[in-house]
């Protein structure tokens, strides 16, 4: 549309006349059909990157399944020349991938700066070929971790550190190195943050054994496990495998970098493993290895204890066997000896803790037997008669510290006199819901869900009487249909979630079958 102008006006003000640009022949449509082209070409781009990174992924997938079979192999290799790998343009690209969809990518380091500001910037590329540059040349030094305190049960608080963007890149590039060749050492009595394992398997086996009689049990805590390691003894485990200097110092930068917190005063780490990296919980496993080796040595080939048959001689002849069950620092102990048996491996244990500057807590680890029940990552493990007199076995219930958790979770999102819109409540407690109902619905779990819908129903009308100052016939003109029946608290768009819709049922034992992404033969 172009303007004209006319001449004066009154009071000699131009006057100027608007008037619409013919338009060429199918302009509108040849513009639209642009339009329509640009966008296939993006997606055709978008679609070839797609490839182009599957191939990356495929790649290094391919060298951690041959470095993983290196390893097993050969239980006393030594890898060198890995920080190539480390520094490879495939490590770094996959390593941002996993940093970008992680939940922590919201959150900055020492530095303020966040996957977001980097990936608008458009500067993914310049940023991982600047890592590699860094990490080739020597001159990368790990920054800092910004701590916070996270706030736990009983007023306690537990500390977290957030590591800048750039060294969560290399963190995951140097465990996408290190994991591999580890887990051809790991114990299969290891479960927590380990690939394609989970705290179900690790509850299903204490099951599994305390049903096949192992009911006395060393329930541990080990006192402030992450930041108590020692340096000197983890390092000296990692150079049992890794020979490469580069890499070893790479990880004992990380070890060594320090933390800066919300008082903006830095302090040294002379131990403890860095919480909240994405490198600490492999060296934590691996630092925890040497309990499992130690407590699993009789099951290895060889050992008293090490088949079905070994195990019954030694029990007739009044001699107990026992077993480990680990996820990250909790861990259990079962026998199925005596008590004098689970006291004497609590001496082992606390001995081999302290080789890595570790010891268990006296007043949360005990000696107790399975009657008694013991809580375990969230979930309570009795023996115990099933209702009506029937047969003694093995139950899994959730824990009541558990329990009072996600009831205090809905409190926090319920206030009486919060003004928030109903909508955006109900989605943050269904997404509470969802979560704690998905991560039990392996225990015997139909009252407490049943409970749960019932005091989630309570809060949402106690806060919407105080807030619109209704008595309860208005809540049954609100909540009541015609048949007397309730209906769901819900908007036009969402209701709220019933936990006695999710299906609870057992967890199955899976043992040593268990698939590893580093062994294509179990991973199918």
């Amino acid at each position: 549309m172009r303007r004209l102008p006319i001449g004066p006006g009154a009071g000699g003000a131009a006057v100027v006349l608007r008037v619409r640009e013919s338009r060429t022949h199918r302009e509108g449509r040849q513009r639209g059909w642009i339009g329509g082209t640009a966008m296939a070409q993006e997606a055709l781009v978008n679609s070839d990157a797609r490839a182009l990174m599957e191939q990356v992924r495929e790649r290094v997938a391919r060298t951690q399944i041959k470095y993983h079979r290196w390893a097993k192999t050969d239980r006393d290799q030594r890898f060198g020349d890995l920080f190539n790998l480390v520094s490879h343009p495939d490590y770094l690209r996959v390593a941002w991938q996993h940093v970008a969809r992680n939940k922590g990518a919201r959150t900055a380091g020492v530095d303020g700066v966040t996957v977001r500001q980097i990936a608008q910037r458009g500067e993914i590329g310049d940023f991982l070929n600047g890592i590699a540059a860094s990490l080739k040349d020597g001159t990368y030094r790990p920054s800092p971790v910004r701590r916070v305190l996270l706030p736990k049960p009983g007023g306690k608080s537990r500390p977290l550190g957030i590591p800048t963007v750039t060294d969560r890149v290399v963190q995951q590039s140097l465990r996408m190195v290190l994991e591999p060749i580890f887990e051809a050492d790991f114990q299969p009595v290891s479960y927590g943050f380990r690939p394609k394992r989970r705290a179900h398997d690790a509850v299903a086996e204490i099951h599994h054994y305390a049903t096949s009689g192992y009911r006395w049990v060393l329930d541990a805590d080990i006192e402030g496990c992450f930041d108590h390691i020692d340096h000197t003894a983890l390092l000296g485990l990692v150079r049992e495998r890794i020979k490469d200097k580069k890499t070893v110092a790479l990880v004992r930068a990380f070890l060594k970098a320090g933390v800066l917190d919300e008082l903006g005063l830095q302090a040294a780490t002379s131990e403890g493993t860095p919480q909240g990296g994405i490198i600490s919980p492999l060296l934590a496993n691996i630092a925890l290895s040497v309990l499992d080796e130690a407590i699993m040595a009789p099951w290895k080939p060889g050992g008293d204890q090490s088949s079905q048959a070994e195990r019954a001689k030694r029990r007739y002849h009044g001699l107990g066997n026992w077993r480990i069950v680990r996820y990250a620092d909790d861990f259990v102990i079962m026998t199925n000896g005596s008590k004098d048996d689970a006291l004497a491996l609590k001496e082992q244990a606390a001995e081999v803790l302290a080789g890595i500057g570790l010891r268990l807590s006296e007043a949360k680890t005990r000696v107790t037997h399975l009657r008694e029940g013991i809580d375990f990552l969230g979930f309570h493990i009795q023996w115990r008669k099933r209702r009506g007199g029937g047969k003694w076995c093995c139950m899994v219930f959730i824990s009541n510290k558990a329990f009072a958790r996600i009831k205090q979770t809905i409190r926090a999102l319920t206030p009486r006199r919060s003004p928030r819109p109903m909508m955006d409540v109900i989605i943050e407690v269904n997404a509470a819901l969802r979560g704690w109902t998905s991560y039990f619905r392996h225990a015997i779990a139909g009252r407490r869900f049943s409970f749960l819908r019932y005091f989630t129903w309570r809060r949402f009308v106690a806060w919407q009487r105080e807030q619109r100052r209704w008595n309860w016939s208005k809540v049954k003109r609100w909540l009541r249909r015609p048949d007397g029946s309730w209906k769901p608290i819900a908007t036009t768009d969402v209701a709220v979630f019933d936990p006695t819709k999710v299906r609870v049922r057992r967890y199955r034992y899976r043992g040593n079958r268990i698939p590893s992404p580093y062994d294509p033969a179990t991973a199918a």
